[in-house]
């Protein structure tokens, strides 16, 4: 076991125990539906949870920094009805600055959340679940209750779900999906590789020794909620994209599926753990589970969301007990081998 942890971090065993998880789930399901290991199995899974995992790596973030964004479901509808209203009136309107301008209107939200939190110092659970409900009644009040349709979008909007960037055989990789790896690439490289991404986890893992190592904790908070904000922004024009119908109700309960596969994915609660790669891999367990259940159970949505409930509570558990002693064990394997190294280097024993 010792062996096992000096190659790999206790997070990576997280992250390979959901890939078996998968697997045996497509596995098990695989004996329950006929034709289940199909490309259209793929193609139903990949196509359905981009939009959570697209919102989640907003997510991760401010979950790093033992906060919580909840406002980003409101956040989503606001973006699609705002956006999709603008596309019915200027469909030649270019694609980018569709793209920029979602982004930047959830960006906005976001900041409104960071700025709250992070120096008017109110509990992140607190201020958005009150800005959830702002912004909620913001989209109510601007609707006046109209439904925005397709009627009048782009070609290139209508036509973006179905759009493919690879076909091999029956497996057809669309466009949403890469983008929502795409994102998940670069939010991954910015935790591991830039000082930003390293003092988000310093942060969370603890708040008073950030503070006291002079780290800029407020800016990294709000820099993170805002984040967290454009991210949703751009759910929210995927959501435009897939639904088209957009009503007041758009991207309700969305926050719910968006902490659960950040938690199921192996993001702790508490801050300071976590990886973009755990919350796609939790996205992916969930919408395969959703998607198996209703095939095989036809199951409904209230009995959807207690599912992800009682996910929420496993994954907190295996945080606290499971994972809680592997972090443990790794320490002190981290602390043995540092201490041989030094005692090999002061010539107190030799190098085996």
């Amino acid at each position: 076991m010792d062996a096992f942890l000096r190659r790999v971090r206790p997070d990576q065993v997280r992250e390979l125990a959901l890939v078996l998880v998968i697997v045996g789930m497509a596995l098990f399901f695989s004996t329950q539906i006929d034709g289940y290991l199909s490309g259209r199995t793929f193609l139903r899974v990949t196509t359905g949870f981009p939009i959570v995992a697209v919102v989640a790596v907003g997510q991760v973030l401010v979950i790093l920094t033992r906060n919580i964004d909840l406002s980003v479901g409101s956040n989503v509808g606001l973006t699609a009805y705002t956006i999709g209203t603008l596309m019915g009136q200027q469909p030649g309107i270019n694609p980018i600055v569709v793209v920029a301008l979602a982004m930047g209107m959830g960006a906005v939200m976001g900041m409104i959340n960071g700025a709250i939190v992070a120096y008017g110092r109110v509990p992140a659970i607190i201020t958005t679940l009150g800005t959830l409900a702002i912004y909620r009644e913001v989209l109510v009040e601007i609707s006046g209750s109209r439904t925005v349709t397709t009627q009048g979008f782009p070609d290139w909007l209508t036509s973006f779900p179905a759009t493919s960037v690879l076909s091999l055989g029956d497996l057809d990789l669309r466009l949403v999906f890469a983008i929502t790896l795409v994102a998940v690439a670069v939010g991954q490289l910015v935790l591991r590789y830039l000082p930003f991404g390293r003092r988000l986890y310093a942060i969370g893992s603890n708040p008073d020794a950030a503070r006291v190592a002079g780290l800029p904790r407020q800016r990294d908070v709000f820099t993170a909620f805002t984040l967290s904000g454009a991210m949703a922004g751009l759910g929210g024009l995927l959501f435009l994209a897939k639904f088209g119908n957009i009503t007041v109700v758009a991207g309700s309960g969305l926050e719910l599926q968006v902490v659960a596969a950040c938690v199921v994915g192996g993001v702790s609660i508490a801050g300071g753990s976590g990886s973009m790669i755990g919350a796609l891999l939790g996205a992916a367990l969930i919408e395969t589970l959703n998607q198996s259940l209703l095939r095989w159970l036809g199951m409904s949505d209230f009995v959807r969301d207690a599912i992800m409930g009682v996910l929420i509570v496993i994954a907190v558990a295996a945080d606290t007990i499971i994972l809680g002693r592997l972090n443990e064990r790794w320490a002190r394997v981290r602390r043995r081998d540092r201490e041989r190294a030094r005692d090999v280097r002061d010539g107190v024993v030799d190098a085996v």
